[in-house]
C-alpha cells in the first residue's frame, strides 16, 4: 500500500493509499451518490476533466465487465473511494477495479473518509484537487495555481467522436433488454441522428432498441450537415464542461428547431436552453446520482432520476416560446423544458438511467411519438 493524497485548491489534505495507475492526475473533485454502477461512471463522457469521489463506501465489489461500459474509455481524471473490494464476487466480472484503472492509467486513492470529503464539497462547493503519491502538498498546491480552471476548458471536444458512425447494437450486451416495455420493435424504422456531446451508449441502446436506425455525429456538425442526413428526429446527448463555450452546439441547435423534432438531454437541454436566449449558471456541487426527485408541472407526478450536471438553465430568461416544463424538487433548478407549438423539448437529468433508476426510460417513447406525428 503506497500512501497517496488528495489535495484541493483550498488546502485541504485527504491521505489514503494509492491503487490503479501509478500517476498524477488533477481535475475538479466531485462526488456521486448512486449505490451501484461504478463502472458506468468511470466511462460517462460527461466526467471528463473531473476527479469522482462515489459516497457509497464499498466499490469494486462486483468486478469490472464488458457490458456495463457506457463509452469507449475510463473518462474521469481519478477515484477517490472508502475502501476498495480486491476479490470481486460476480459471475459477469472479468477484472478487478484496480486492475481497470491500471490499464488505463487511471489514478485511484482509497482509504479516504469520504464522507467528511463530501461534506467539505457540499459546504464549500467543487474545487480543482490533484491525487499524487510523489509530491508534497505544497507542491501540489503550487502546480494548481497554474492549472486553468475546468469551466475554461471545452472538454466536449475531448470526448466526442471524430466522424460519422452508425450504433448497430449488440445483441449480448444486458444493457440493451429488449424484453423493457419500452425497448420493444416498432413496424417501421425511424432514422435519428445523435449529435455526440459525450454520448453514453445507453442512449445509443434504447433509441436502437425502440426500432430506429441510429447514427452518431460529431459535436460540431453544422445543422445543414445534420439535415442532409435525412433525419426524423434529432438527439443532442449529454456531455461535460460548461455549456457557454459551446456556441457551435447552440448554433446547430437553433438551425434545428422547426425543421426536425428536437430532444435534448443533459447538456443538450442546456443547449437547447441558451439557444432560446436563456442563461446557464454553475451549481455549488452539482447534481450528480441516482436519488434526484424531479416534478411534472403538468401531471404533477414525482420522478426520481439519475444525474449528472455542474450547470443549470436559468428558467427566468427563456424566450421564443420555451417554457419550463419541469423542476428539482431539492432545490427549485430547471429539470425540462418545452416548446408550446413544436415538436422540441428538453431534460437535465438521464432518461438513459447507468446507473440508476429506469424510471424515466419512458421519455425516449415521447421523443419516438413526436417523431411519428410530425412523420404523418
Amino acid at each position: 500500500m503506497k500512501k497517496a493524497i488528495l489535495v484541493l485548491e483550498d488546502g485541504s489534505v485527504y491521505e489514503g493509499y494509492s491503487f490503479g495507475g501509478e500517476s498524477t492526475a488533477w481535475g475538479e473533485v466531485v462526488f456521486n451518490t448512486s449505490m451501484t454502477g461504478y463502472q458506468e461512471m468511470l466511462t460517462d463522457p460527461s466526467y471528463a476533466g473531473q476527479i469522482v469521489v462515489p459516497t457509497y463506501p464499498l466499490i469494486g465489489n462486483y468486478g469490472i465487465n464488458e457490458q456495463d461500459v457506457e463509452s469507449r474509455r475510463i473518462q474521469v481524471k481519478g477515484f477517490v473511494i472508502r475502501e476498495e473490494c480486491p476479490r470481486p464476487s460476480h459471475w459477469q466480472s472479468q477484472k478487478t477495479l484496480h486492475q481497470y484503472l491500471a490499464e488505463n492509467s487511471i489514478p485511484g486513492l482509497a482509504g479516504v473518509d469520504t464522507r467528511a470529503l463530501t461534506r467539505h464539497l457540499r459546504s464549500a462547493g467543487v474545487m480543482l484537487g490533484l491525487i499524487t503519491s510523489e509530491m508534497t502538498t505544497d507542491e501540489a498546491l503550487h502546480q494548481m495555481r497554474s492549472l486553468p480552471r475546468y469551466e475554461t476548458i471545452d472538454y466536449v471536444k475531448e470526448v466526442c467522436t471524430g466522424q460519422l458512425y452508425s450504433w448497430s447494437g449488440n445483441p449480448n450486451d444486458a444493457a440493451s433488454n429488449m424484453s423493457h416495455p419500452t425497448a420493444r420493435k416498432t413496424a417501421h424504422r425511424n432514422h435519428i441522428v445523435v449529435v455526440d456531446g459525450g454520448v453514453k451508449y445507453n442512449i445509443l441502446r434504447i433509441l436502437h432498441g425502440l426500432g430506429n436506425s441510429v447514427v452518431v455525429a460529431p459535436c460540431t456538425s453544422s445543422a445543414k450537415e445534420i439535415l442532409k442526413l435525412k433525419p426524423d428526429g434529432v438527439v443532442f446527448s449529454p456531455g461535460p464542461g460548461n455549456p457557454a463555450l459551446l456556441g457551435y452546439m447552440e448554433e446547430a441547435m437553433k438551425g434545428l428547431v422547426g425543421q426536425k423534432p428536437v430532444m435534448g438531454i443533459c447538456l443538450g437541454h442546456q443547449i437547447l436552453g441558451r439557444a432560446f436566449g436563456g442563461k446557464t449558471f454553475k451549481l455549488k456541487f452539482g447534481h450528480r446520482g441516482g436519488n434526484h426527485p424531479v416534478k411534472d408541472l403538468t401531471t404533477g407526478r414525482v420522478h426520481i432520476t439519475a444525474q449528472n450536471h455542474g450547470f443549470a438553465v436559468d428558467g427566468d430568461k427563456l424566450g421564443g416560446d420555451l417554457e419550463v416544463s419541469q423542476v428539482n424538487l431539492n432545490d427549485g433548478t430547471v429539470e425540462g423544458l418545452r416548446h408550446k407549438e413544436l415538436p422540441v423539448f428538453s431534460i437535465q437529468y438521464h432518461s438513459e438511467a447507468s446507473p440508476g433508476p429506469r424510471d424515466n426510460v419512458y421519455m425516449f417513447e415521447r421523443f419516438m411519438e413526436m417523431v411519428r406525428g410530425n412523420k404523418k
